[in-house]
């Protein structure tokens, strides 16, 4: 496998945040079949490492991810480099300067505040540094972690698609929530100049 492209790497007081590697497969296949962490996720816990290896392979080159392309980015701990989870990171195809965040870690990462500090990060780099105009996320209603983290991050909800979403054998309700670059003053966590 060839070495993939880091240029995009964002720092923290606990966290290195930059696109997943040959080095997280294992790590990162074993928590994407954690039945716990799949359940609200588009992966069944049949997830392999040959997956995992499919997508390091196929991470879009350069700090962003092209028009309509996903790049999925490592969460990992400053001095162990343990991996702890990732942040999948959307330019959308049909909006200029707008991109689709989502947060997963590990389940032994939870409750630490790690997905607040790695959003954050992500965050602040959109805004501040990539000018975005828009960031969206989407949530299944049943996911009050998620919609709690979204919330404490700034975002907005716009909307609730109820059992809008055929997913792994139901309908669902998808919520959609937003964060213009207008709306990033004041927010908790947020490390944006005025």
């Amino acid at each position: 496998m060839a070495p993939r492209n880091t240029e995009l790497t964002l720092t923290t007081a606990r966290l290195s945040i930059e696109p997943l590697a040959e080095r997280d497969i294992d790590a990162f296949t074993e928590y994407r079949r954690d039945p716990d962490v799949a359940r609200f996720q588009s992966w069944d816990t049949d997830y392999s490492r040959a997956d995992a290896e499919r997508l390091v392979t196929d991470q879009p080159d350069g700090r962003l991810p092209s028009s309509g392309s996903w790049l999925q980015l490592a969460v990992r701990e400053t001095g162990s480099d343990v991996l702890l989870g990732d942040l999948a990171l959307h330019r959308l195809e049909d909006q200029p300067d707008t991109f689709e965040v989502g947060v997963t870690l590990a389940r032994s990462s939870r409750g630490r505040g790690i997905a607040t500090e790695a959003l954050a990060a992500l965050l602040d780099h959109l805004f501040d540094d990539e000018h975005a105009h828009r960031v969206v996320a989407f949530c299944d209603l049943r996911n009050v972690a998620v919609a709690r983290l979204l919330t404490h991050s700034g975002f907005r909800q716009e909307s609730r698609q109820v059992d809008a979403d055929w997913f792994k054998g139901a309908w669902t309700t998808l919520d959609g929530y937003a964060l213009l670059a207008r709306e990033r003053s004041g927010v908790a966590g947020s490390g944006t100049r005025p």
